[in-house]
């Protein structure tokens, strides 16, 4: 299929907005874990933007379409799927009723399929109650057309009600309002739900499963399945002070609630920003609030990304980056401003390893990339994050300090509430802003937004945290490896936070292999096979694959097994494959477990592992 046949907005959607738009989205629909589906409809709004326009075009994928009609006409409309394209499912066309009217209502009745991209379903044994089973929805980027007929772009914001009927033992999460349950007939519940305010369609998001809660602010409730809802409880407990904190920074909270939902650890994201829902990994729950980071993460995603979006994915930085530069804010805030710069710091050593791997060269190590034929998925790396906040950091600079920038900040979520906006528009808010600041001229946009590779510019953070690391990382790189010699205890060690602790192993990590034998001694003597902490645990693999200890094989075969976090499975993999010895049973390991992942793990993986 020609490129062409995309939308000039958005290379990933085949919608065209700028001629037929979808303005309201109204979900019913039935769960039906048997055949892992949904089925029932959606009553699209529709609205010509083109006086001329007789067609509305949607993004569709997998789906089984029923019939479409004008709604209040009660009149059946025409319409036509082209065949899939790779990854980006089918364009689906229907044809509007010749009359004068600018509005329309379509009602689609459909059913998902049991391969919808965009949702995982477990069988009972996969949860931690092993009695129920559960499904949830990851629709970021382009999978929220295998869930509903749309225009799959985050350039189009709509409001949606939606009621889903699920068995009486199951509760259903939406990222919306709750707005009450009926009791039926046959064990089952009707849900219902209501977002007023405008969302893409991928932060339309659905949860069902065994689900408790537990009140931990004014405006919050963690979920989860009932073993793990103390501990969720006592690691998320500083919410509210993370959204209080985010507001003085951004601006007004205006989506009500902001509930966390702690899924399965086949999840493969740390979080997932959905609307007064956000969907976190389980491998936060450290035990010590340590990796809670995650938490100022997606609450400040309520403004950058949810709020003001990206009109399309070639210009995720704008979630991204401006996402990580306010959450190190926050952190600055709560925890000081050395925690914050040694946060950053820490960003941009996994940054150089990121562009390692890519390679300086590759287009994908640049702020603003081409997706014209490309899944957006493919393109997802650390790259808009850390790269963004630096470039972000770099502007605070530029323009005199975050007293300068901050009230920018605010006019800026202010100015583009509600919309989709791509980069020239951000730089055109910033220099207008700005105009009288002469320093705003030294900025090379060009360079900063196009060029592949590292960040121009490195700002100075306080480096006290991380000079404190180093010098322990110095110590182990001269260390011979005999227990007897080793220059630090464990009670030394653990004097270090957390987080030092994980920037020690990343360190460590980006250095050349170290014998087995001084591996062995330090596992001893730090105990790090004992640790609970996910990020410890998986640097720690690597390095230990990494210096081709064949007895971490089966440990690290184990780890990937246990998560379906994209940050931690796909790097430990490529340790797997790298190493002759270990490849094949990692490519093995891989097929047997791949129904554990969702899609877009898998597609990665299967990249990681040379199987496409």
């Amino acid at each position: 299929m020609p490129h062409c046949e995309f939308s000039p907005l958005d290379p990933s959607s085949y919608s065209r907005p700028d001629e037929a738009l979808v303005t309201n989205i109204v979900l019913s629909l039935n769960v039906d874990f048997n055949k892992r589906a949904f089925n029932g409809s959606v009553k699209l709004d529709i609205t010509k933007v083109n006086p001329k326009a007789k067609e509305i075009i949607l993004d569709v994928k997998d789906l089984n379409i029923v019939d479409v009609t004008d709604y209040f006409e009660n009149q059946k409309l025409k319409y036509e799927i082209s065949d899939p394209f790779a990854d980006f499912g089918s364009k689906m066309t229907v044809e509007l009723p010749e009359n004068n009217k600018t509005s329309y209502t379509l009602l689609i009745n459909y059913s998902t399929s049991p391969n919808a991209s965009g949702l995982q379903w477990l069988k009972p044994e996969q949860t931690l109650g092993k009695k129920h089973p559960f499904v949830f929805s990851q629709f970021q980027s382009i999978h929220a057309r295998s869930f509903l007929p749309c225009q799959d772009t985050p350039g189009v914001k709509t409001r949606y009600t939606a009621e889903v009927v699920a068995p009486s033992d199951l509760t259903v999460l939406m990222s919306a309002l709750r707005n009450g349950a009926t009791s039926l007939s046959n064990n089952k519940i009707q849900f219902n739900f209501v977002q007023n305010v405008p969302v893409p369609a991928y932060l339309i998001a659905i949860a069902i499963g065994a689900l408790k809660s537990k009140q931990i602010g004014p405006r919050s409730h963690v979920w989860a399945e009932e073993d793990i809802l103390d501990a969720a409880a006592y690691e998320f407990e500083d919410t509210e002070a993370n959204l209080k904190t985010a507001e003085d920074i951004c601006g007004p909270y205006v989506w009500s609630i902001y509930d966390l939902l702690v899924l399965p650890p086949s999840f493969p994201y740390g979080g997932m920003e959905n609307p007064c829902l956000t969907f976190v990994t389980p491998t936060v729950i450290a035990g010590d609030k340590s990796l809670v980071s995650v938490l100022s993460h997606e609450i400040t995603h309520s403004w950058s990304g949810n709020l003001v979006t990206n009109r399309n994915f070639e210009h995720f930085w704008l979630n991204e980056g401006f996402t990580v530069f306010i959450e190190r804010k926050i952190i600055g805030r709560l925890l000081g401003k050395q925690e914050q710069d040694f946060d950053a710091q820490s960003g941009t050593a996994e940054l150089k390893e990121e562009v390692n791997h890519l390679g300086a060269n590759s287009p994908y190590t640049s702020l603003i990339i081409d997706l014209k034929g490309k899944d957006p998925d493919d393109a997802y790396s650390k790259v808009p994050y850390e790269k963004g906040q630096t470039f972000l950091r770099y502007l605070e600079f530029v323009v005199g300090g975050p007293e300068k920038f901050e009230p920018f900040l605010r006019d800026y979520f202010n100015t583009y509430k509600y919309k989709s906006i791509d980069t020239d528009i951000f730089k055109n808010h910033f220099m207008t802003y700005f105009s009288s600041n002469p320093e705003i001229l030294k900025v090379d946009w060009q360079t900063w937004l196009h060029s592949p590779g590292m960040p121009p510019i490195i700002p100075e953070y306080d480096m006290t945290l991380v000079e404190a690391c180093n010098d322990f990382v110095k110590k182990f790189l001269g260390w011979n490896g005999k227990t007897e010699d080793a220059p630090f205890t464990e009670t030394e060690f653990n004097k270090y936070s957390t987080l030092q602790m994980i920037h020690i192993l990343q360190e460590i990590m980006d250095s050349t292999p170290q014998s087995i034998e001084k591996l062995k001694a330090t596992e001893k003597i730090l105990k790090f096979a004992d640790k609970r902490n996910t990020e410890i645990k998986c640097r720690w693999l690597r390095i230990c694959l990494k210096a081709h200890w064949e007895e971490k094989i089966e440990d690290a075969l184990n780890f990937v097994n246990e998560y379906g976090r994209m940050k931690y499975v796909r790097p430990v993999y490529r340790e797997l494959y790298a190493w002759e010895a270990s490849r094949q049973r990692a490519i093995d390991n891989f097929v047997k477990h791949q129904e554990f992942y969702m899609t877009v793990a898998v597609n990665g993986l299967r990249k990681d592992l040379h199987l496409q």
